[in-house]
């Protein structure tokens, strides 16, 4: 009988602990839940970049030095960031004052904020560029630096638009804004490099296609064929000029072209504004050049890696990557993988038809 009540407790005991279990992971599931959706505007997270370059140079000094050589190094590390930071405290000491509009500031160490930009035909990593843009701009001084490493084969005009805008806000508040171009910066990519005050670029990155694209197919033929009506009822003469079902005519075909001819006026004529040396007409006509031809035709200013560039920034300057963290539910996660993996896919085809000319 003794035997059979301990069996019995033993078994509640399991009962309830596994009932215990079950409610704390149904609770922090829930308060999870809840933090996301208290979240779900985002944050910013910043990262300084000199600190990572010196932990990787501390740790190749760890691997490479015997021990005493490294002890040495360390010690003299140490000595010298002590330094730097009395150094800046006595200047923050000093310098503290009133400005012209009797706001408290301090000179202290010049800054460079880094920025990515990957672009893709919609744009959408403009929602996190201007988030990030704001948060630079609440703090940056004139004396800073704004640096962004860009990457873009270009994409839909209205959107590239808005983000070339949004860099605009940099040089409106007169803050240097270096664009850097690893890989490619074409069309809807270039509108947005132009905007720079400095435009940097490795050996083989692509840049230009400067001009404007549309196509889509039609299938009223096809239709015809098969005895399969197509009806579409419009408001205003050109609601309409090409469609993808309805038959074309040579008018809507005319309007249509006189409409990219347009938008080219427009992307030249911006970028002429940022960059009035070029000349608009040798490059202007949708070509494509490497970094070494860009730079004769003056696209570019410099050739060089965005690294490079960045590590020589840390020994004048504190640098600092940012970066507009939103979290998203996991549905929302999976459909941004399935655009990105779509748009990966028209990229290349792309590239292959078209030598990476896309919409401006």
């Amino acid at each position: 009988m003794i035997e059979f009540f301990f069996d019995y407790g033993l078994f509640a005991a399991k009962l309830v602990t596994i009932v215990i279990a079950i409610l704390v992971i149904v609770v922090v599931s829930v308060m999870a839940t809840l933090r996301v959706r208290q979240s779900r505007k985002g944050h910013i997270e910043t990262t300084r970049v000199n600190d990572e370059i010196d932990a990787m140079r501390i740790a190749l000094d760890a691997g490479v030095s015997d021990p005493d050589t490294f002890k040495l190094h360390l010690k003299q590390k140490k000595r010298q960031e002590k330094h730097e930071r009395k150094a800046r405290r006595k200047a923050l000491k000093i310098s503290t004052g009133s400005d012209a509009d009797g706001e408290t500031r301090a000179d202290t160490k010049r800054r460079a904020f880094v920025l990515d930009f990957n672009g893709d035909l919609r744009a959408l990593a403009v929602a996190r560029l201007r988030k990030e843009i704001t948060a630079v701009l609440s703090m940056a001084r004139p004396d800073d630096e704004v640096v962004v490493r860009l990457e873009s084969h270009g994409g839909m005009v209205h959107a590239y638009g808005l983000a070339s805008s949004q860099l605009q806000r940099i040089r409106e508040h007169n803050i240097g804004l270096t664009m850097c171009v690893d890989k490619v910066a074409a069309s809807g990519g270039y509108m947005m490099a132009c905007v720079a005050s400095k435009i940097l670029a490795a050996p083989f990155a692509i840049l230009g296609s400067i001009g404007v694209v549309a196509q889509l197919p039609n299938f009223n033929r096809l239709l015809k064929k098969h005895d399969i009506d197509f009806e579409m009822i419009t408001a205003g003469e050109y609601k309409r000029t090409l469609t993808i079902l309805g038959e074309n005519t040579d008018k809507g075909r005319e309007k249509l072209t006189e409409e990219i001819e347009d938008i080219h006026l427009l992307f030249k004529e911006f970028v002429t504004q940022h960059r009035p040396g070029l000349d608009i007409d040798r490059v202007a006509t949708g070509e494509s050049w490497f970094g070494q031809r860009a730079l004769d035709l003056g696209l570019v200013d410099e050739l060089t890696t965005s690294d490079e560039y960045i590590t020589k920034a840390c020994a004048a300057a504190d640098v600092f990557e940012v970066r507009y963290v939103e979290r998203k539910p996991l549905p929302e996660r999976l459909g941004i993988v399935l655009q990105e993996a779509a748009d990966g896919l028209l990229v290349r085809w792309w590239e292959r038809g078209m030598h990476s000319r896309f919409f401006s």
